[in-house]
Order: structure tokens, then C-alpha cells, then sequence
């Protein structure tokens, strides 16, 4: 058994008699009054959010997870296949498991947790930003540049994403997987 003071990002604890993943959590040590920690926890199972308050030194129960590295190979509807790089396993994961399901291409490293208790996935950690073309938007009027002005683009793995104006067709772009924000232009 662990505390609220072993709470950290990427932690699986069992809660509810579900496994969660915490995706946020902050101490907090009121002037008056005992100490808790505030958390932002995400459902393995169904992908549903839940903010929750631990008072401090409450017991949780955490989940044993090993990490493996995976290679994403290709969707088929809503799943994805993927090839362990180390003995050349291959799993399937359901769209609802992924954070950034649009923003997957194939060949793509993720990192695949996997709980020990059961062998099953729980959850896969994308790179923190990825490279992608734009394979559609609209050109850019020339003088059309207000502050912060987007358009929308469609890039190479069906993902939209807003850009800014100058972002052209064929233009290789990095993007931020954990909200799927522009980043900046990849120069060749």
C-alpha cells in the first residue's frame, strides 16, 4: 500500500474497482485546515476523467505496470495493431486506450503499459510531439496576418489540426500529441 505523497503523473492506482491512470494532481496545504492532494485521474477501462480529493496520507492502492516499446503497424476500424520491438509480439488495442488515436502514423514508437497482475495493456504513452505533412488547407491570402489568426489543416494521417495562416500544402509541421496543438514548421 502507498500514500497520497507516492501521487505522481503516470501513476495506475485501483479506485472503484477500476484501474486509473493519474493525469494531473497538486498538493495543496491550506493555511487552516489539514493538507490533501487534488487529482485529475483517467479511466483505463472506459477513458472517462474524474477529478478526485485525497486527504492527505490516505491510503491508495497502486497498480504493477511494466513498460514496453511498440511499434504502431496499421488501424483496422476502431483498432489498432502493434509489433513489441523487442520479440516481434503483436497486440490489438481498441480507439477508447489511445489519447491521440489521429496523430498515430505507421511505424510510430509508443510506449505500451501493461499490467503485471494480468498481462493486458492499460495504457499507451505517444511521443510527446510528433512530425506530420499537411496533406490539405487552404493558401494563405498574402497580408491576411492578424495576431494569431489559424486556419484548419487536414494532415497526412486524417487529423485536422489549426494552423497558422502560412502553413502551406506539403509543409511538415510538429504537433503536441498531448492536446493536438501546432507546434511549430519543420524546416528541411
Amino acid at each position: 500500500m502507498a500514500t497520497t505523497s507516492d501521487i505522481r503523473n503516470g501513476l495506475c492506482i485501483k479506485y472503484n474497482n477500476d484501474i486509473y491512470k493519474i493525469v494531473e494532481f497538486l498538493h495543496v496545504k491550506p493555511g487552516k485546515g489539514p493538507a490533501f492532494v487534488r487529482t485529475k485521474m483517467k479511466s483505463l477501462t472506459n477513458g472517462k476523467v474524474l477529478e478526485n480529493t485525497f486527504s492527505a496520507g490516505h491510503k491508495i492502492d497502486p497498480v504493477r505496470v511494466e513498460t514496453h516499446k511498440f511499434q504502431y503497424l496499421y488501424p483496422e476500424g476502431d483498432l489498432f495493431h502493434f509489433m513489441n520491438v523487442e520479440n516481434y509480439e503483436q497486440i490489438t488495442l481498441s480507439r477508447d486506450i489511445l489519447d491521440a488515436p489521429g496523430l498515430l502514423k505507421e511505424g510510430e514508437n509508443v510506449m505500451v503499459q501493461v499490467n503485471t497482475e494480468t498481462d493486458l495493456p492499460i495504457a499507451v504513452d505517444m511521443p510527446a510531439s510528433v512530425i506530420l505533412e499537411v496533406t490539405y488547407t487552404e493558401p494563405g491570402v498574402k497580408g491576411n496576418t492578424a495576431t494569431n489568426a489559424t486556419k484548419p489543416a487536414t494532415v497526412e494521417t486524417g487529423a485536422s489540426v489549426n494552423v497558422p495562416l502560412f502553413i502551406n500544402e506539403g509543409d511538415k509541421i510538429k504537433i503536441d500529441t498531448t492536446n493536438g496543438a501546432y507546434v511549430e514548421r519543420i524546416k528541411e
